[in-house]
């Protein structure tokens, strides 16, 4: 799979405490080689076709959309904050 991330999605990781932009890294790595990888409990979001959330930890989220073998990362952060934006 290839990856891309929005101009938001980069602004928000860059505002993220070290530690969390550590999982985020590890979780992206994971998200390239397997779609639906357990950790990352990837399920679809019902308020907008195409996109999906990815967990990052107990509390942190990333969302992005699929197009055939492409991930645009949009965004990255709290749970609520993401799902909000």
């Amino acid at each position: 799979m290839c990856l891309a991330k929005t101009d938001n999605f980069t602004s928000r990781y860059q505002k993220l405490a070290k530690s969390i932009q550590k999982k985020v890294d590890k979780q992206i790595k994971l998200l390239e080689k397997d779609f639906f990888y357990p950790s990352l409990r990837t399920k679809k979001l019902k308020s907008h076709s195409g996109w999906w959330e990815f967990r990052v930890d107990y509390h942190y989220r990333m969302i992005g959309e699929k197009n055939d073998d492409l991930i645009i990362l949009h965004s990255v952060g709290p749970h609520d904050e993401v799902l909000r934006s």
